[in-house]
């Protein structure tokens, strides 16, 4: 059974998204501020952490934030869903340049959110028990049972969203992969409109590997048909 940590300070919501995913087959935990969410998401083991941006003592960015920079925490790489105001692009983009895996726009529906956490869920299960034991084009090499990712040997930190877009470019390099294409094998699920979950995700990808020494145009957008990973050379 996975467990599931839910913040949010709205107590009907979360009595509604509790009933609700229990009877999806999930354990929840639920927190009504980011103070107590991060101490729990810090402390304990969870599978995926459902997180609202408005809360009180920490707000959801704050919490992400802080998750993300404590390496030796176990939310350091928790699987995250933000939960956004209907329409706050904004809001969505920040969660994600952070390091969110994927958002939900409030009031959300609790069966597209159980849809969403099993996405996550099921990638992380494939990537563990890939037969993949290593993915290479050139300089940069995937390790999906460890989920490690390296530039020259140098460890990349990525969240597991992000692993799993750069996943599909390495399976195809010297290939241009849609936005439809990566939002389905790598996120999930099916690309929505105005969606900007990949465009964000490959954005941060960039930046990271940018930051052991990889070109930035090593992941190239080639408009209106998506993204290609060249043949990358340390």
């Amino acid at each position: 059974m996975s467990h599931i940590l839910l913040v949010d300070d709205d107590t009907e919501l979360t009595e509604l998204l509790e009933e609700f995913l229990r009877g999806e087959g999930f354990e929840v935990t639920v927190a009504n501020d980011g103070g107590r969410g991060l101490e729990l998401a810090r402390s304990r083991s969870f599978d995926a952490l459902v997180l609202d941006v408005m809360l009180p003592i920490h707000n959801g960015f704050d919490v992400l934030r802080k998750l993300r920079e404590d390496a030796a925490s176990p939310g350091h790489s928790l699987p995250v869903v933000m939960l956004t105001a209907k329409g706050d692009t904004v809001d969505r983009i920040v969660g994600l340049e952070m390091g969110a895996d994927d958002y939900l726009p409030k009031p959300c529906n609790p069966r597209e959110l159980a849809a969403r956490l099993r996405a996550i869920l099921r990638r992380g299960r494939s990537e563990t028990s890939s037969s993949d034991d290593k993915l290479s084009s050139g300089a940069l090499h995937l390790l999906p049972r460890e989920h490690l990712c390296l530039w020259l040997e140098q460890p990349v930190n990525l969240t597991g969203a992000e692993f799993s877009v750069l996943k599909v470019l390495v399976e195809h390099t010297g290939e241009v992969v849609s936005k439809e294409v990566l939002t389905e094998q790598a996120l999930g699920r099916k690309l929505m409109p105005y969606d900007r979950s990949i465009d964000v995700h490959v954005s941060n990808i960039r930046k990271k590997l940018a930051e052991r020494g990889a070109g930035r145009e090593l992941i190239i957008n080639i408009r209106g048909a998506g993204y290609m990973l060249t043949s990358p050379q340390g």
